[in-house]
């Protein structure tokens, strides 16, 4: 099957990023185990979850002490010396024996600090600013790879190319223009970048800070949640117009208790995901993603009388139409 391109490109655009009103859970390795967090790295990543929830975005976070009960699985080792991350919703593709989220180096400082941040900018679904196709970065190639392949790194080449020298799509990066200052930016000694010429000579140093262009991307993909969500009713469709990006959100709160189809209609893409509110919290029940495919998102669950659930739909492409379709039976 062939993909539209601007199908292919709206999917592409998406594809990582949460539902907006997703509670994160987080939750970090502890003694006993080789990626044990000690306490004053744990407080410097608390810290770094406050400084994103202070720009005003609906993803919560919230910390657990089971690791099964956590989308992000924070670990810490010096040993290994490596900072990285599975970007957006990849992480719920890593192993729950795994880390989805890891730190190499001391957080206290402002460089660690920094690296807080970045890693967590991964786990809210950015990619790395250098990376991005409207830079107008070349590199000092061989001088990149002997400076990553040593220490602190100690990158294989594959590894130094896919971090540092692969360009990502225009669809995958955080703007149409290059942000320097970009959390989501690596700081760069002199010599490994050609051009624009004024970090050959002087390297890229990042301020370590959000910038203004991070904020304003996080809060174009999880803006603020406002106002009461609506029900959706039993065997009652919703038609909505919606563009590639967004998102409605409904509360179902079902009248018996047995196995339910939740499902959206039309031509467009989504991903379609289930919470049960537990105490206030949404938890996260099942979700699917139609992305790229002849079917639409469906999910089929036990929902049970009594208790309220919330079932949001993220807009990957919208189709022919512009619209698409929500309802349960």
């Amino acid at each position: 099957m062939t993909v539209d391109p601007r199908r292919k490109a709206a999917i592409l655009a998406t594809f990582t990023k949460w539902a907006n009103g997703t509670v994160l859970h987080y939750c970090f390795f502890n003694k006993g185990s080789r990626y044990a967090v000690p306490k004053a790295q744990a407080d410097a990543i608390r810290d770094a979850f406050k400084t994103w929830k202070a720009v005003g975005i609906g993803l919560e976070f919230m910390e657990v002490g089971q690791l099964s009960e956590a989308e992000v699985r924070i670990g810490y080792s010096t040993a290994d010396g490596v900072s990285a991350s599975a970007v957006g919703r990849d992480l719920l593709n890593v192993p729950l024996t795994e880390p989805t989220t890891v730190y190499g180096w001391d957080l206290t400082t402002p460089y660690g600090r920094g690296t807080a941040l970045h890693e967590l900018g991964h786990v809210l679904g950015m990619e790395h600013e250098h990376q991005n196709p409207f830079a107008g970065i070349k590199w000092h190639e061989q001088a990149v790879y002997d400076s990553l392949g040593g220490p602190p790194n100690n990158w294989d080449r594959a590894t130094t190319y896919h971090n540092i020298l692969e360009k990502l799509t225009p669809q995958q990066v955080n703007g149409s223009t290059w942000d320097p200052d970009s959390i989501m930016e690596y700081e760069f000694d002199s010599g490994l970048i050609d051009e624009p010429q004024q970090y050959d000579i002087s390297g890229l140093t990042p301020p370590g800070v959000l910038s203004n262009g991070d904020k304003e991307w996080t809060r174009k993909w999880y803006p603020p949640l406002t106002g009461k969500l609506k029900q959706l009713a039993h065997a009652e469709p919703v038609t909505v117009a919606l563009a590639a990006g967004k998102q409605i959100d409904y509360t179902i709160e079902p009248t018996e208790s047995r196995s339910y189809r939740i499902e959206t209609k039309g031509a467009s893409d989504s991903l379609l995901v289930l919470f049960e509110e537990i105490k206030g919290d949404p938890r996260y029940l099942a979700g699917d993603d139609d992305s790229g495919e002849d079917r639409n998102s469906t999910i089929t669950y036990k929902l049970f009388k009594g208790r309220k659930y919330i079932v949001r739909v993220r807009l990957y492409y919208p189709g022919l139409s512009g619209k698409l379709t929500l309802m349960y039976l």
